[in-house]
């Protein structure tokens, strides 16, 4: 059966990542002479079949660079396929006027989609976000001498050969640390284990809350404005005066409105409560029998 080259450019295909090596291995090199014949077909006709012997001679070359990053525990079959596409972004940009073989061209593009993958994959929390965080995230990797925590002595020996901080080796190396945690109890958690849930949970109120509160604020407001509104002048001040008054505003007490409106204190009381009344009427209006 004749495979096709989408058979050597997915080792899931093979069956065997083992299987995809041997192949891939059988595919013979191109010379400087043919290299550069294929690039130009390509600039210059779009010819795909000059694409696909330019990758599949270099299909070995992506599994000697996959190998390099067997240390993140992801699958190496994986790795392989994503350089894969770094290998064919390559070939899109290859100039063969310039003089360079593409295996030195493609070396960038296949490491860079190889990076990514691994940065996007071998933690749920992405740990190196910046263009320098990457750098020293593969970089600490590589120089790191075993799995023990860095010496100040290791630490600045790091961050000299990479040109950063002390400081930045040992955050990154604090976050390589790290490990990631569910935010709930898996099954195989006993009964006594606390889930971080438990604990970052907001108890405040959530958007849907709010907004029904501030609703319910806006409707009341509106309410007794339409309700003072329905009231006579005295009637209207008198509830002002002795309900709505800043908190920090001194009382008026009944014997004070009944001097300023030349009134009993029993009369003010009386215009008080008939004027609650029609407030809580107008809030609260009776439902009519059906």
């Amino acid at each position: 059966m004749e495979l096709t080259a989408d058979h050597y450019l997915t080792p899931t295909h093979s069956g065997s990542l083992e299987d995809y090596l041997q192949r891939i291995a059988r595919v013979p090199l191109l010379s400087a002479e043919e290299e550069t014949s294929l690039a130009r077909r390509l600039r210059d006709h779009h010819d795909l079949g000059a694409a696909q012997r330019m990758i599949l001679s270099h299909l070995r070359l992506v599994a000697s660079i996959a190998r390099q990053y067997r240390g993140y525990g992801l699958p190496q079959a994986d790795l392989i396929q994503e350089g894969n596409v770094g290998l064919m972004k390559a070939v899109r940009r290859f100039d063969p006027e310039r003089g360079v073989r593409l295996v030195s061209f493609a070396v960038h593009w296949i490491k860079a989609e190889i990076h990514e993958y691994i940065l996007r994959n071998w933690r749920l929390v992405k740990i190196a976000t910046t263009k320098a965080q990457r750098k020293l995230f593969f970089g600490l990797r590589s120089l790191k001498p075993g799995f023990s925590s860095l010496s100040p002595q290791e630490t600045r020996k790091i961050a000299e050969q990479l040109g950063v901080r002390p400081e930045d080796v040992s955050e990154m190396e604090t976050r390589l640390a790290g490990q990631d945690i569910s935010l709930d109890p898996g099954p195989e958690d006993d009964e006594h284990w606390v889930s971080p849930v438990a604990y970052l949970a907001d108890e405040g109120a959530g958007p849907r809350e709010t907004l029904e509160a501030n609703e319910n604020a806006r409707n009341s407001h509106e309410g007794l404005q339409e309700a003072l509104n329905r009231l006579d002048a005295r009637s209207r001040k008198i509830i002002e005066d002795r309900w709505l008054r800043d908190e920090d505003a001194p009382p008026i007490t009944l014997h004070d409105l009944a001097d300023e409106w030349g009134i009993s204190a029993e009369r003010v009381r009386q215009i008080e409560v008939r004027a609650l009344q029609k407030i809580r009427a107008t809030l609260l209006p009776t439902p009519q029998p059906a």
